[in-house]
């Protein structure tokens, strides 16, 4: 592999080019307009715009990316995660045309990216399984077999994730109704209305095993990874290892992934997930890409997960052993999000007109801007991921709220004071919490005393006063809005 294309863009482009550089690998970026200035286009050894800013016009591109890679004599494809990571039309047409795809076989990913495919193809390993259905045909049907799970059930698209086309019925007389909207939102996110019926667990822990694979039927796990803050099913702080898990029930769940993995002859990094309660746990899914939050099994493993991957990818054989891999210390990441916190999380959007990453030991940002650019309307609000590394994870707690309280972001609202909350708060700190920590605890207005809400008056009428100028004449335009923007960031700050 003497070329690597990275089809995707902001952080995990850069984070990827970095191993690749590492490793004596030349990189392509591709970006479209809007990204022409992003950090991982001038990163990168050659760069090509894809097409215009909407990811459909751009990233999505599977065919142009592919005769790109066919212009400029690329070897390989990584496609990060996102946009076309877990697309096995994409990865069929890249190996038709001799172009390595940087993850799992197209047979896996489709295998995998079916959630009743994917029990279907573990169950002969008597891997633990949520009670459920399968695809739902007939009302009458479905209405029959949600009462002999018994209420509350949960039900799913068979496709796609990130909460969608999911919906949690409470009584049978509300099933009709919520079946069909899952179906339809399903439809509308994944191009595919199947839904299918669990029983709802309801109060989780969301714990995943990492696994890495060859093609020589090796593979190990690297632990797992506590993914239960979430919001809208979608992980905003995780950490690993789980505060939660034994030595034996780590071992047996490493053990129940690795199964997961050899159903689907999986080679290359992937994720199992689980749902975790009360000792007990079920397979729920298998994502066939590194994933975001990757980064603290890197921390506490000491093994860069994108060099195997690259490895993988190059034919050679796993250079990892089970015996061998062992726990160091604790990490914690954090996402932060161009989001605001106190209006429940609305994507917001600007210019990052103060940009300061924290640093110090133990602490690593993956980000894709730099101060002075704007937040594009047309992907993923997630300004970057702080991970940080402690001995254990007292202190791993400890430097992530130092290197929250560093990091100075100002032009946006972002979701930093939120991640805070979730540091500071005694559930959090005691590892007593479950998947719905955010609707159980988080109410920042609500949860303020009066003391706090007459002096948030109070300021906020000096802020008023501040930003009229006239009342201050002397005081710099920039500097007042740094401190209202300041003041905003601080509020869940005690």
């Amino acid at each position: 592999m003497k070329k690597l294309l990275i089809a995707n863009r902001g952080e995990i482009a850069l984070r990827i080019m970095r191993s690749a550089r590492e490793m004596g690998i030349k990189t392509v970026a591709i970006y479209s307009e809007i990204d022409r200035n992003s950090p991982h286009v001038f990163y990168a050894d050659e760069a090509i715009c894809i097409g215009p800013s909407p990811s459909a016009q751009s990233y999505l591109l599977g065919d142009k990316i592919i005769d790109a890679c066919k212009e400029h004599d690329v070897d390989a494809i990584h496609p990060g995660y996102g946009f076309l990571s877990e697309n096995a039309s994409f990865a069929k047409k890249a190996h038709k045309e001799g172009i390595i795809f940087v993850g799992p076989t197209p047979e896996a990913i489709e295998i995998m990216g079916d959630k009743l495919a994917a029990k279907d193809a573990v169950r002969s390993f008597s891997i633990p399984m949520i009670p459920g259905t399968g695809l739902i045909t007939k009302l009458s049907v479905a209405v029959k077999n949600a009462k002999e799970i018994g209420f509350p059930v949960l039900v799913k698209a068979a496709a796609g994730g990130g909460g969608k086309g999911m919906r949690i019925v409470k009584k049978e007389s509300d099933f009709e109704e919520q079946l069909k909207l899952a179906s339809s939102e399903a439809k509308s996110a994944f191009g595919n209305g199947a839904v299918f019926i669990e029983r709802y667990i309801s109060s989780p822990r969301h714990i995943e095993i990492q696994i890495v694979a060859d093609t020589y039927g090796n593979m190990v796990h690297l632990f797992e990874r506590e993914c239960s803050v979430q919001r809208r099913h979608q992980k905003v702080v995780e950490e690993a290892p789980s505060s939660v898990l034994t030595p034996e029930l780590r071992e047996k769940m490493g053990q129940s992934a690795l199964d997961v993995a050899k159903a689907c002859n999986y080679v290359g990094a992937g994720t199992v997930e689980f749902l975790y309660d009360n000792g007990n746990y079920y397979f729920l899914e298998m994502n066939t890409r590194l994933q975001v939050e990757h980064p603290v099994t890197e921390m506490i493993s000491g093994i860069d997960l994108v060099k195997e991957q690259l490895n993988i990818a190059m034919g050679k054989k796993l250079s990892l052993n089970q015996e061998s891999l062992k726990i160091n210390g604790h990490s914690i990441e954090v996402r932060v999000y161009a989001e605001d916190p106190l209006n429940n999380f609305m994507p917001d959007i600007g210019t990052l007109e103060v940009y300061q990453k924290p640093g110090g030991m133990g602490v690593r940002v993956d980000d894709g801007y730099e101060e002075g650019m704007s937040i594009p309307i047309y992907y993923d609000p997630m300004i970057s991921k702080l991970i940080v590394h402690g001995s254990n994870r007292k202190e791993a707690i400890d430097r992530m709220i130092r290197a929250i309280d560093e990091y100075q972001i100002t032009g946006i609202e972002t979701t930093l004071p939120f991640c805070r909350f979730v540091l500071t708060h005694n559930a959090f700190k005691s590892g007593d919490f479950d998947t719905h920590f955010v609707e159980k605890y988080f109410d920042p207005i609500s949860s303020l005393d009066k003391k706090s809400k007459d002096d948030e008056v109070k300021i906020a009428a000096l802020l008023s006063a501040m930003l009229v100028d006239s009342a201050i004449p002397n005081v710099d335009k920039d500097v007042k809005n740094t401190k209202a923007t300041n003041w905003k960031k601080n509020r869940l700050r005690g």
